[in-house]
This record gives C-alpha cells, sequence and structure tokens, in this order.
C-alpha cells in the first residue's frame, strides 16, 4: 500500500520541495513530480536549476527524450509514465493513479486555501485506509 507522507506548514512549497527532491535524489533514488499548474512546474524548474548553489538536481519535463534516464521528471500528467517509486505532488487535487507509486509525498504551504484543499485530500486518503505520517516544516526556512 502506498505510504503517504504531507509536509505541512511550509513556508515555500516550492524551495521545500526543491529540498526534498535534492534529499530523495542524494539518496539515489528516482522521482516524479505532479505539477499540473505549468507556473508551479516552471517555478521549481527553474528552482532546481539554482539550488543547491553549489550543486545541481539533475530534472527534466515529462516529454523529454531523457525523462527514461533522469532521476527527477516533472509532469503535468500521470497517463503514460512508467515509474512507480515516489511521487511528489504540487497539486491542489488527488494525483490520478496515486495508488501504483510506493509513496506520495504532499507539499503544503501556508496559505488558507492550500491548507484546506491538503485536508481533503487527507480526509480522501484516511477515508480509504491510507495511514499517514505528517511532518511539520513551520519551523524551517
Amino acid at each position: 500500500m502506498t505510504r503517504i507522507f504531507f509536509y505541512h506548514g511550509a513556508a515555500d512549497r516550492v524551495a521545500t520541495a526543491a529540498s526534498l527532491i535534492a534529499r530523495t535524489v542524494g539518496q539515489k533514488k528516482a522521482l516524479l513530480v505532479y505539477a499540473p499548474d505549468a507556473a508551479v512546474a516552471a517555478a521549481l524548474d527553474r528552482y532546481l536549476w539554482l539550488h543547491p548553489p553549489t550543486g545541481f538536481v539533475p530534472h527534466v519535463d515529462v516529454d523529454s527524450p531523457l525523462a527514461g534516464e533522469t532521476p527527477v521528471v516533472i509532469a503535468g500528467r500521470l497517463d503514460a509514465i512508467d515509474r512507480d517509486e515516489r511521487l511528489f505532488n504540487l497539486a491542489p487535487e488527488v494525483p490520478p493513479g496515486f495508488s501504483r507509486f510506493n509513496s506520495l509525498i504532499e507539499i503544503v504551504g501556508q496559505g488558507e486555501e492550500e491548507r484546506l484543499a491538503a485536508r481533503q485530500r487527507a480526509r480522501f486518503y484516511r477515508d480509504r485506509g491510507y495511514d499517514i505520517q505528517y511532518i511539520d516544516q513551520s519551523g524551517r526556512v
């Protein structure tokens, strides 16, 4: 069953996601980022190019010919993607087909609308029997 982690209270969702992504890549693990909002996907892409300042997190768009060999793939859709290890969700809704992934990482900011959407997703998962781990990010920069 999919393990679900909610990183909540993030002062900057994109920065928090990038930090968690970099840590995952540092552990030699591949992942998929679900970001159907083009502005969010572009912000994450830019952030991963610039942070950390002394390194680079290899990443591509799902339509790149290098997607199969790049550790981080950013996708606006989840159909026809053969990865199933880790899914990072940067969408306000439950990702389609999330249950095929070994783990789902939800990044939740501090805005009221974002928190409300996250609560609805958590309820959706919980009502279906998923165990959720909550990790507070509010004290982190």
